[in-house]
């Protein structure tokens, strides 16, 4: 028998047990140090809303969709180019109410979307 290569295995299986074991120590005590920030972070914000702080409905009642035809405001064609800043806008896309409320109907001479089948326009 070997007796010099007999403590390096033991050590050797010592060490395969002790790593594991050291990982997991620090694992945990990361996580723990992480639940604990978080609380102390928690702690500094500010309290959510009572239920008096809470919004309400208006008198009236929910707010309905509103539904109604938009056209779109031209860009003005002077030939020249305009910068960002000098195209009236409101909003994301400037639009207007459309005169004709009245929702489109397909045109009965048409075939609809494309590929449908029908002979389109002839």
């Amino acid at each position: 028998m070997d007796f010099i290569a007999t403590p390096l295995a033991v050590s050797g299986s010592a060490v395969g047990a002790i790593v594991p074991f050291l990982v997991g120590v620090v694992l945990v005590g990361g996580l723990i140090w992480a639940v604990w920030w978080g609380r102390r972070l928690r702690s500094r914000e500010s309290a959510p809303p009572r239920p008096e702080e809470q919004p309400r409905l208006p008198d009236s009642g929910p707010v309905g969709e509103v539904r109604e035809r938009r056209e779109p405001s031209e860009v003005p064609r002077n030939g020249t180019r305009l910068n960002p800043n000098q195209v009236r806008a409101e909003g994301n896309s400037s639009s207007h109410r459309a005169a004709d409320q009245e929702a489109p109907t397909w045109d009965e001479n048409s075939s609809g979307g494309f590929g449908s089948g029908g002979p389109g326009r002839t």
